[in-house]
This record gives C-alpha cells, sequence and structure tokens, in this order.
C-alpha cells in the first residue's frame, strides 16, 4: 500500500493534523518526524512521542535519533518513492511512501504487525514493527531501529562515486 502527502510537515502542528490510523500511515508520519527532527529537534522529538503513544521517548530514544541522523539530513527522504543516491535523495513529489507487506506474518505475536520500507539506499527493505493499542485500535511505533541504519551515502557526497 502506499501513502501520498502533498508536503511534508514543517511544524508539530503541521504534523498533528497528519492521518495516523493505519499502520501505513504511521510509517509514512515516522518519516516525517524523523524530517522534522532534521529541522527542530524538539518538535521532532514531540513527534516521535506521539507515534509511540504510551510509551514516550526516553533521553537514550532521543540520543538514538541524534546519533542516527547527525550528518545524514538525507536520510527520512530516502524510503520517498524517485529518491535515489544519484539525486541526493530527492523524491517526487507528492511524496509517496510504499509500504511492503510482511512475507511471513506468522512470525509476528497478536496485536503486532511489521510492514517493510524500500529505498534505494539498501538492497533490502527494512523492518518497522507497529503495536496496536486494543482499547482505542490505534497502531503506534514498536520497533523501527532498521530504517535508521546505514544507507548508501549521496553520490555527491561520495568521493568514490
Amino acid at each position: 500500500m502506499s501513502v501520498k502527502l502533498n508536503n511534508l510537515p514543517a511544524t508539530l502542528a503541521e504534523f498533528e493534523a497528519l492521518p495516523r490510523s493505519t499502520p501505513e500511515e504511521v510509517c509514512a508520519g515516522f518519516l516525517c518526524a524523523l524530517y522534522l527532527y532534521t529541522k527542530n529537534q524538539n518538535d521532532g522529538v514531540a513527534a516521535m512521542d506521539l507515534l509511540r503513544g504510551p510509551r514516550p521517548m526516553t533521553p537514550y530514544d532521543s540520543q538514538f535519533l541524534r546519533d542516527r541522523l547527525r550528518g545524514k539530513e538525507y536520510l527520512p527522504l530516502a524510503y520517498f518513492d524517485g529518491a535515489t543516491p544519484q539525486n541526493s535523495y530527492k523524491p517526487t513529489t507528492p511524496y509517496t511512501l510504499t509500504v511492503l507487506p510482511d512475507q511471513r506474518p506468522q512470525d509476528v505475536e497478536e496485536g503486532y504487525v511489521r510492514v517493510f520500507l524500500k529505498t534505494a539506499g539498501a538492497d533490502a527493505p527494512r523492518p518497522v514493527k507497529l503495536r496496536q493499542k486494543p482499547s482505542t485500535g490505534e497502531w503506534f511505533l514498536w520497533e523501527y531501529s532498521s530504517p535508521l541504519s546505514g544507507i548508501r551515502i549521496p553520490s555527491a557526497q561520495d568521493p568514490w562515486a
């Protein structure tokens, strides 16, 4: 399934207006929160808090984001369609995120779902695990470290390109 966004949120208020009712929309929100984090760390952390639901960000979680995004402002955009190392991860607009289904859903416990995000900067799609809150049916980020791991650097920054 794909999620289309006409614009990426520039403020926390714009982020709060994004739909977050499906796992795919939460994944798109995740990339938007990372993008927001590269512009304003406090707003990015607040956006991540919304996506994590009853499990707010800890200082360790904030440090993890800071470490993974330092010098890699391109990373949040790398998962949108059209973004490649050759074009410095500039996605096409509208911003479209294609979320791939789990090929082995039986491996995930009840109340959770795993989906995959593809980037031209890696050889394999990266998993994201979400957890559903039974009382409300809402989906929240649970495990999202894989999309934050290294991808190919933009060609313009690669001395070996």
